[in-house]
């Protein structure tokens, strides 16, 4: 935030901390600077502005400058993709120890819809000193996500909460709990498993006193030493061990048409509509695999990552035999994934644990060497057990290993199945990892191949395996499938198994059926966020549909459904910005076939206020305005009092929309209140952001208040008289 000064300031706090520590009491002896790094305002690509890469090099402009502190502690984070950025940034470019902490919503999820168990396995897996969450809430909202963080974590756990929540009283801004209570509420944290405690917004030396009498004398929990074999997208996580994992082969190329010139035309949309396809069939997990002759496959693997990012909540499987387009890929993944696949020779063991260890995830292990596929079962689990060696080599702990003793096909290799089973069986035996079968593998060149594939797959999951890649939308399959978690108690009371059998329809393979209508076509492509099906479905209308019903049919109607689910947290903030930007591709299709006709509505000037620099959710705010229609004059952020007024009379606006993150920025958020009214008076305040709730709005005498970029929808609409 502050360029060319960045490297200066940083020194000269260091300094000021430093100077601080060496002053402190006497007795107070473990006494540590920490270079504090906090969210950069943007949001990152593809949902936002700024590039991953360009993050990283941010970062790493403020470690390399605060080379002189003792740790680095990266917090406040509402995105545990900003908070991987500055944590690659910090393990590239220092060798101090790192915190990172996230900030949660009263849903226990971050604004991105991640949950503790997901914070923990991507930050802990990727290296971090210790993990937790601060800020935005108080202990007591906070105290039933330290078991989730603490079952989680095999680092320790932080916690330092807000005094309570804010609210005014007599003009000052105070918090609902006091010093006594707020330690109370940490010494149930320090029980739970919390070893890292503090306070953030609200909390005064006084607090800290409090807080050390009450917890100094405690023993913490334990840190876990058994790691839970996860992986995990921004939004979902699949955990090893329980119910068998279905992998979604369909985003493979080899033997399909449609997807290959898919990846040679960058047709990004339709593997989202794949991969979101497979997700409602039930896969659990998704293989994406982009290698193809003649184009850039690190590229491509990239794009196809990018495109899914937040908008599908499985967990991708990364398949690649390229170790440089397998990086890129991990690179800007914003979860663990399952990275497809390591061979038992060096060169593959040395280009693929380090990827690993630095990214987090679990790894599928061939057993093949240079030799080939070992023949028997013994054979292939050598090769298991050498792998497994090497692993611990590079500090890789054995519960990231999935192994796969390769399936080969019934028809040319007599009894492959039973010697692929068995060697899973030893593994499973004698080195406790977990194992994953190709299950289409073993019914090449035979007729009606679901019909085997469904029978190897009930025999391969009696036999222990963890996970197998199958086409999920073979009905044969899935019926195999939900059979076998019924027979074997995975499904409670076989209600999956009900559910299942009264949905599906007796054929031979579950189809998706399209949209019969354009109007369909459109709302669908914009619930999915699909840009490109949205522009072309509003093209497909233009010609014989009136513009505003396009717009009121089906655009409207999407977002509505789309923001109904935000506020009712099934989807999240991803979901949300991709719906808002595939109806924007489609309003650019009106506008530009019809171009005396025009959305543009009621003006509404957009603003943070002065002193606060904090602007995503604004920026969220104004996409969602945008694409209901409204003219939306957006001034940034830090902005003053005068300006705003200004704006406001200049423009006309019937509406003004203020943001503020901080609560020592409330006062100028104040401050542009009383100064519209009496210069605009026909002018409405709206007002939003993270300090901010209905109580407190009424107190500055904002006209209304937001809690997110949905509902801002409907108070515009409102405080507009529509």
């Amino acid at each position: 935030k502050y360029g060319d000064d960045t490297a200066e300031l940083v020194r000269i706090a260091i300094d000021c901390a430093r100077r601080a520590s060496d002053t402190a009491a006497e007795g107070q002896t473990d006494r540590f600077v920490a270079l504090d790094i906090g969210p950069l305002g943007h949001i990152l690509k593809p949902l936002g502005d700024l590039g991953y890469e360009q993050a990283i090099e941010i970062f790493k402009n403020t470690i390399r400058a605060g080379k002189n502190a003792d740790l680095i502690f990266i917090e406040t984070m509402s995105d545990v993709y900003e908070a991987r950025a500055a944590l690659i940034a910090a393990k590239e470019c220092s060798d101090l120890p790192v915190f990172v902490s996230c900030a949660f919503g009263e849903d226990g999820k971050t604004m991105t819809g991640s949950t503790p168990a997901v914070v923990a396995s991507v930050l802990g897996r990727m290296g971090a000193d210790a993990v937790g969450m601060n800020c935005s809430l108080g202990p007591a909202q906070l105290l039933p996500l330290v078991e989730q963080f603490h079952s989680y974590l095999n680092v320790p756990l932080i916690m330092k909460p807000n005094a309570g929540l804010p609210r005014v009283i007599d003009g000052k801004t105070v918090y609902d709990i006091n010093e006594k209570q707020f330690a109370e509420y940490m010494r149930l944290a320090v029980q739970s498993g919390a070893r890292v405690i503090g306070g953030c917004c609200g909390t005064t030396p006084a607090t800290i006193r409090e807080l050390t009498a009450a917890t100094e004398k405690m023993t913490p929990a334990p840190v876990l030493t058994e790691r839970r074999p996860v992986v995990c997208s921004l939004s979902g996580l699949f955990e090893f061990g329980g119910r068998p994992a279905l992998v979604g082969e369909r985003l493979n190329p080899t033997g399909r048409k449609k997807l290959k010139e898919a990846l040679q035309n960058g047709n990004y949309d339709f593997i989202v509509e794949q991969a979101l396809a497979q997700r409602e069939e039930g896969a659990d997990i998704l293989d994406i695999n982009a290698g193809l002759p003649g184009i850039d496959e690190s590229g491509v693997l990239k794009g196809c990552v990018l495109a899914l990012h937040g908008v599908c909540d499985a967990v991708l499987q990364i398949d690649t035999g390229n170790a440089e387009a397998m990086e890129r890929a991990l690179r800007i993944y914003g979860g663990c994934a399952v990275i497809n696949s390591l061979e038992c020779t060096d060169k593959s063991m040395n280009s693929i644990f380090p990827l690993v260890k630095k990214y987090g995830g679990m790894v599928i292990c061939l057993t093949i060497d240079e030799n080939g596929i070992p023949a028997d079962a013994q054979g292939r689990y050598r090769l298991a057990e050498r792998i497994a060696e090497r692993a611990d080599s590079f500090g890789i702990d054995r519960s990231n290993l999935i192994f796969d003793t390769l399936t080969l096909t019934a028809a040319s290799e007599r009894g492959s199945a039973k010697t692929t089973l068995d060697a899973v069986r030893l593994i499973k035996d004698k080195l406790g990892c977990r194992c994953i079968v190709g299950a289409s593998n073993i019914s090449f060149g035979l007729p009606r191949r679901d019909i085997l594939t469904a029978s190897y797959i009930t025999m391969a999951f009696s036999h222990g395996v963890d996970a197998a890649i199958v086409n999920t939308s073979q009905n044969e399959i899935m019926k195999a499938y939900h059979s076998f978690l019924a027979l074997y108690g995975y499904d409670s009371d076989c209600a999956e198994y009900v559910d299942y059998a009264s949905k599906t329809v007796e054929a031979e393979q579950i189809k998706y059926t399209a949209p019969n209508n354009s109007i369909d076509k459109l709302k669908r492509a914009v619930l999915k966020g699909l840009r490109d099906e949205a522009a072309q479905a509003a093209h497909a209308l233009t010609s014989d549909t009136d513009p505003m019903e396009i717009i009121n049919s089906g655009i409207i109607p999407a977002l509505n459904e789309i923001g109904e689910g935000y506020e009712s947290g099934k989807t999240f903030l991803p979901q949300l910005l991709k719906s808002a930007d595939a109806a924007a591709g489609a309003f650019e299709v009106i506008r530009a076939a019809m171009p005396s006709v025009q959305t543009d509505g009621d003006t509404i000037v957009l603003a943070t206020v002065k002193g606060d620099i904090h602007d995503i959710g604004k920026n969220i705010v104004r996409a969602m305005l945008e694409n209901y229609g409204y003219r939306v004059i957006d001034l940034g952020k830090d902005v003053p009092a005068r300006t705003i007024a200004d704006e406001v009379i200049k423009s006309g606006a019937k509406i003004a929309a203020l943001s503020a993150l901080m609560t020592t920025t409330v006062p100028a958020m104040r401050e542009t209140i009383e100064l519209i009214h009496t210069e605009a008076p026909g002018c409405r305040v709206m007002v939003g952001g993270a300090v901010m709730n209905a109580e407190y709005a009424a107190e500055i005498g904002a006209d209304a208040y937001s809690a997110n970029a949905s509902e801002a929808v409907r108070v515009a609409a409102r405080l507009c008289g529509k």
